[in-house]
């Protein structure tokens, strides 16, 4: 098993996904994002180009010449067969419901090359969860990005107890190509390490808020003026969007699925979906 991956597709172009792609388009890939229809392509387009920019600002060695050609050189399409046809490897980072990735995954192990490697992105769902639709359970694993790819630069590597032991070195040599920290997780933990963190975090503050304990404002303000943190988790969760953690949630116990129906119908449903759209919790000027 190779640890080169030339060609390398990711499935999704929404916050993440975009990141990933441009983290390794920029670091020499030959990058394919893929999305479901033209109105998501036309918003990854103009997320590269932001990200371009970003990594003027963020990035050592970065500068407008070579950002400019790695956002350009992305190639962008809404066909699944075409995206897949030459990958070796293909990382997946669409929404965080199961059904959406078994079916992507069926569909994908028809589509792709048999030397193909599939990762999921997935913040919280085993890869076990999916490694039955894959058709190649020994070429499956997961690869989780912080988001802020660039600057929150780590990169959790967990296999299944079928996933070929070559597969998963592959992959974190890949992670290392593309600059990230690769962080080996030795067995399957819903959340991996970052996750299993932070994801409770951020729910206990959805709860302070949704009980009518504080608003999300005097939440942050606390959390960063009695730890020296630099955001609270409502910042947090305005950069990660809503809709990321609405289906975390909703997917949860009663009390989560309480949780979920609060942001839902005091934000989500309002077009409050973070600061990517201008508003979440906070709002944001261009």
């Amino acid at each position: 098993m190779t640890s080169e991956f030339r060609k390398v597709t990711v499935l999704g172009t929404g916050v993440l996904g975009s990141q990933i792609a441009f983290q390794a388009a920029f670091h020499g890939s030959d990058v394919t994002s893929y999305d479901i229809d033209d109105k998501a392509i036309t918003a990854a387009r103009a997320r590269f180009d932001d990200l371009a920019k970003v990594y003027q600002q963020d990035v050592d060695g970065a500068d407008a010449s070579n950002t400019t050609a790695t956002a350009h050189g992305i190639t962008l399409t809404t066909d699944l067969a075409a995206a897949a046809a030459d990958a070796d490897l293909i990382i997946e980072a669409v929404p965080e419901v199961l059904d959406i990735k078994r079916d992507l995954y069926r569909k994908l192990g028809d589509l792709a090359p048999e030397r193909t490697v599939f990762a999921t992105n997935s913040s919280t769902l085993l890869p076990s969860d999916m490694v039955d639709y894959t058709g190649r359970p020994d070429k499956f694993l997961a690869l989780h990005f912080a988001n802020h790819v660039w600057q929150f630069n780590t990169a959790e590597v967990m296999g299944t107890d079928r996933t070929d032991p070559a597969v998963f070195q592959a992959v974190v040599a890949f992670a290392k190509d593309i600059g990230m920290v690769p962080i080996e997780l030795h067995k399957e933990k819903a959340g991996y390490v970052l996750n299993s963190l932070l994801v409770p975090f951020l729910n206990s503050g959805i709860e302070l808020a949704a009980g009518g304990y504080a608003e999300p404002a005097a939440v942050d303000e606390t959390w960063r003026i009695a730890t020296g943190a630099p955001m609270g988790p409502f910042q947090i969760l305005d950069i990660v969007g809503l809709t990321t953690p609405y289906n975390i949630l909703i997917n949860g116990n009663d009390a989560h699925k309480k949780l979920a129906a609060w942001l839902k119908e005091n934000y989500i449903d309002k077009g409050k979906l973070g600061a990517a759209t201008g508003e979440g919790f906070y709002r944001y000027t261009a």
